[in-house]
């Protein structure tokens, strides 16, 4: 099945959201050059050396630290944002400056959430167990009903819960149909499928099989 969550079905999403810095910077303009570094601070407990900003207010910096943070990874605005106030940004200097990343479309929540939605199916994980990692991505909570609903439409779950129930059925292969069964709704429910989705695979790769 074709869909907007079947391209890269399967790979793994850090290696899709890794992004070339020099792009990033260039397409970014004179924004991509922030002034103000940010320092060590050194401590006598033994406890890992954190680093914090000068100034937590310098907007040049923390759009610096953002950008690279997107050199590394793509981010939906909301855990950028979380991660520039960990490292000691005002939360207002970093949600200005999120906003303007996205308004410069170096932030694209709709697309990330999408990308997340394609791992997840690679996963062989279901609608409300992609929706938990939409929202533990920091994906917002109507964004990310949205694609997860749109990619149940599509059948992305359904494909998935098929795929975990072959999967399942291989590794049981001669087992009771009811070891099979329990095996195969345990693995669904962990994954965060619908019940409707593996009592009908279930029905079919189990019961049916033993009827034949």
């Amino acid at each position: 099945m074709t869909s907007n969550y079947t391209s890269g079905f399967g790979g793994s999403l850090d290696a899709e959201d890794t992004f070339n810095g020099s792009h990033r910077r260039r397409k970014y303009g004179k924004y991509g050059h922030g002034r103000g570094h940010t320092r060590y601070r050194k401590y006598r407990t033994g406890a890992p050396v954190k680093r914090v900003p000068d100034d937590p207010s310098d907007a040049d910096a923390c759009r610096e630290a953002a950008l690279t943070l997107l050199d590394a990874a793509a981010r939906s605005s909301g855990a950028l944002v979380k991660r520039l106030t960990d490292k000691g940004y005002d939360s207002q200097v970093a949600e200005d400056v999120v906003m303007r990343l996205v308004e410069v479309h170096l932030i694209d929540d709709e697309e990330y959430a999408r990308s997340v939605v394609r791992s997840c199916a690679g996963r062989m994980l279901g609608f409300r167990g992609t929706v938990m990692e939409l929202k533990r991505k920091g994906v917002d909570d109507r964004l990310a009903l949205n694609v997860a609903s749109e990619a149940r439409e599509q059948g992305v779950f359904e494909d998935a819960a098929w795929q975990l129930g072959r999967k399942v059925a291989a590794k049981t292969q001669g087992m009771e149909r009811e070891v099979r069964r329990r095996r195969f709704w345990g693995a669904g429910g962990r994954k965060g499928h619908d019940p409707e989705v593996l009592r009908r695979v279930a029905h079919e790769l189990f019961d049916e099989a033993s009827e034949s």
